[in-house]
């Protein structure tokens, strides 16, 4: 049951949140991600790079040299320095979607209600290891509930409960691996739900 989990945690690593997002709503709800089908798959790698593959090579950096002991950051206090170089990396990739490459206004957006949770995980990381599993998934539903109004016939209706039973199970894992308390958990969920349902509605 452990190496499922295991492999359910690399499946849904919270890095993957945008590029997973941004593959649902341009199948689901394209004219929110104002991306055309014939360059769909182009922006979606390029999504992927700048917000998984990039920080991802920042994590693995700071492991071959010694700055963190384990990619998996058990640790409170070795999460303090990858969680501000991944913030400020995000930070200079929302610059960078909203000034250099402006596809889309709505995914801009995304990006920073995104940011968002990211910096808020790297501000609680000082006081608390917070489950950032949980907060990716569960901020993921708060992105998606409301857009349901937004859309006609339903169409991300399917989705949103994948995700929910996508997060269900995220969080389940995280507990069996122990490497997070169920406050850790709860807290993740509760602050990922609250970032992305309010930001939707402020910027939407």
């Amino acid at each position: 049951m452990k190496l499922v989990a295991k492999i359910i945690s690399v499946v849904f690593h919270p890095l993957l949140l945008t590029t997973y997002l941004a593959i649902i709503l341009s199948i689901y709800f394209p004219a929110m991600m104002m991306i055309r089908p014939d360059n769909r798959n182009t922006i979606i790698g390029l999504i992927c790079v700048f917000t998984f593959v990039l920080p991802a090579i920042n994590l693995l950096m700071l492991r071959y040299f010694g700055s963190v002991t384990s990619i998996t950051l058990y640790s409170r206090t070795q999460r303090i320095v990858p969680f501000f170089l991944i913030s400020l990396l995000y930070i200079l990739i929302t610059f960078l979607f909203i000034y250099k490459l402006p596809f889309s206004q709505n995914f801009n957006k995304l990006m920073m209600i995104i940011t968002t949770m990211v910096i808020v995980s790297f501000a609680i990381t000082f006081f608390f290891k917070i489950s950032v599993h949980s907060l990716a998934a569960c901020g993921a539903i708060g992105i998606l509930l409301p857009l349901n109004n937004a859309t006609e016939e339903a169409l991300l209706v399917v989705p949103t409960v994948f995700v929910i039973l996508a997060a269900g199970t995220v969080m389940s894992s995280r507990l069996l691996l122990e490497a997070h308390t169920p406050k850790e958990v709860y807290y993740g969920g509760v602050v990922g739900f609250a970032i992305g349902f309010l930001g939707m509605i402020l910027f939407f």
